[in-house]
């Protein structure tokens, strides 16, 4: 019996939140969205949506192509704007240019979207200058965007959506990425507690493995390649000749296989955390994310290092 009622408060529980998660923000019309990293992916996806919800969208790209393509495929609703995130004068230019355009109603959200996924490979394969180039983008971008227009967002009582991963929860590769995306969690958090007398909300999406560039094998594969060839030779002879060729069948037969195409799972995620009434603190889009790896990041460590270590590819020097 007491399984019973612990089932019915279970199924109760999601039904109500499934309700309370269906009331959308009223007067979109009249509501802005900053969105960077709109050239491609979840951005570009996004961009276009929201048009179609009736919001006013504000894409940021970092291509003329990108911002072309937007306004082809668009309403007259949707601007653009040219946005190099690592650049603070590329920053500020787009947030006067929003300040300008919203006026006393304020900016409702920013969408940090824009983010790279190399230089990617094993943290000795690297330089600080490695890590600080990507980190540029993935944090102090996400850094420097919000900031910018924060005060906006205060005036409409708005959101901030910060684009995360699953691996800003778990680390199972080497490099700045991880870095990247736990300074991303670490920032939301801080961002959140410090907005809510503002009447901020501030979320954050958590996406598994998703068919964008972030996730193409061709270009991680290539920044392996790359960063070998600038490696002192005893690193080389630390991990052998063949290492790469063996990383490389290894992605191919596993990791080019585990992305997910209907990139609209972490669109809507993105939508509904702008448009609800009731957003979620969390998303987490993909099942590989909600059954494996957020799990995983809960599991005892040496539950997870064994998961993670047991299919790797050994350096040539490997002493177990």
């Amino acid at each position: 019996t007491m399984w019973m009622y612990i089932a019915a408060l279970v199924v109760l529980y999601y039904v109500v939140r499934w309700y309370r998660e269906l009331e959308r923000v009223p007067d979109r019309g009249s509501k802005y969205v900053y969105i960077t990293g709109c050239d491609t992916g979840f951005g570009n996806l996004l961009a276009r949506h929201l048009d179609k919800c009736g919001f006013c969208v504000v894409a940021a790209c970092f291509t003329e192509k990108g911002e072309e393509e937007l306004k082809k495929s668009c309403s007259n609703r949707l601007s653009t704007i040219h946005l190099d995130v690592t650049k603070t004068e590329s920053v500020d230019k787009a947030a006067a240019f929003i300040k300008n355009l919203v006026g006393q109603k304020g900016l409702w959200a920013v969408v940090n979207n824009a983010g790279v996924s190399v230089p990617a490979g094993t943290c000795d394969f690297m330089t600080l200058q490695d890590y600080k180039s990507m980190m540029a983008v993935n944090l102090d971008g996400v850094i420097g965007v919000t900031l910018s227009v924060l005060s906006l967002i205060k005036k409409a009582r708005g959101r901030v959506v910060n684009m995360s991963s699953v691996f800003g929860r778990i680390s199972p590769v080497g490099g700045p990425y991880c870095i990247s995306k736990y300074g991303v969690e670490a920032f939301t958090d801080s961002l959140r507690r410090g907005m809510h007398p503002f009447g901020v909300k501030v979320l954050c999406v958590e996406p598994g493995f998703f068919k964008t560039s972030v996730t193409d094998s061709d270009l991680l594969i290539k920044s392996v390649r790359k960063l070998w060839e600038k490696l002192p030779q005893d690193i080389k002879d630390d991990y052998g000749d063949d290492y790469v060729s063996k990383v490389e069948k290894l992605m191919d037969e596993r990791f080019s296989k585990m992305p997910d195409s209907d990139l609209m799972k972490v669109v809507s995620c993105m939508e509904h955390a702008v448009s609800a009434v009731h957003p979620r603190t969390r998303y987490s889009p993909g099942w590989d994310a909600k059954f494996f790896w957020l799990p995983l990041s809960y599991a005892p460590t040496w539950l997870s290092d064994y998961l993670l270590l047991k299919d790797s590819v050994k350096p040539a020097k490997s002493v177990i």
